[in-house]
């Protein structure tokens, strides 16, 4: 709760919330404009989240939400007390990677009313495939889950916000674009390109957004974040012990 209160009560964090709804506003337009000019080989979900101008105002959520989780708490020294008090490790994680979890499906609300919104207003049935926005919401969900694990061990290692921000951006940016750097350096249609392909986000993101539910999405992204979280909880647990 104590991190719930801290975000909502900042301005700063209200005018991120505004502009990132703002961008993908803009993009949802952009790309209902486009598809009236020429017809799109894909459909209004896949056309909006395959667009790399969303991905690049997506990645940077991440920074923002997880950068004071525990970067403030040493910087305010209130981190020892936390650690001191009668609860655990565990628990501290836990709850502060839930209020960032929290803070992120309520800024994808937004994103996912616009087509819904559309639907009712051009009383068009077809203007977009229901497993396609679910699947694509699905997506970001998982990706959201991933990169907010990178966000939580990178507060935890420093003491400065603005390191932790650059820190989570840079990995979520390299895991972003891992796809695209395997698709340069291994030979296509090979047994190695297929293995790199399960762990590019572009290609899990084109799948589901097409409304192609597939196991692999769900085991890759959830057990990497128990695994950055596990991280997360020896490296607290390592400085506790410390003090």
């Amino acid at each position: 709760m104590k991190e719930l209160r801290s975000f909502f009560l900042s301005p700063f964090a209200f005018i991120v919330m505004a502009l990132f709804a703002f961008i993908n506003a803009w993009l949802f337009v952009s790309t209902v404009n486009a598809m009236r000019v020429a017809t799109l080989p894909y459909s209004l979900v896949y056309s909006v989240f395959a667009s790399g101008w969303f991905w690049m105002g997506f990645l940077f959520i991440f920074p923002v939400i997880t950068m004071r989780l525990f970067a403030e708490e040493k910087k305010t020294g209130t981190f020892e007390g936390l650690m001191t008090a009668p609860v655990r490790t565990s628990e501290v994680l836990i709850g502060k990677y839930s209020a960032a979890v929290t803070v992120y499906l309520a800024m994808l609300v937004p994103l996912f009313l616009f087509f819904p919104i559309f639907k009712m207003v051009t009383e068009q049935e077809g203007a977009f495939n229901n497993g396609s926005l679910w699947g694509s919401m699905i997506a970001l969900v998982l990706v959201g889950f991933f990169n907010l694990a990178i966000g939580t061990l990178a507060s935890a290692i420093t003491a400065n916000q603005l390191i932790a921000a650059m820190l989570t951006f840079v990995g979520v940016m390299l895991h972003y674009f891992f796809g695209f750097f395997m698709g340069f350096t291994t030979l296509p249609n090979s047994k190695w390109a297929a293995g790199m392909s399960y762990l590019s986000t572009v290609e899990h993101m084109q799948l589901l957004s097409q409304g192609l539910i597939d196991s692999r999405p769900f085991i890759y992204y959830l057990s990497f974040s128990v695994f950055i979280l596990a991280i997360t909880y020896h490296i607290i647990e390592s400085r506790k012990w410390r003090i």
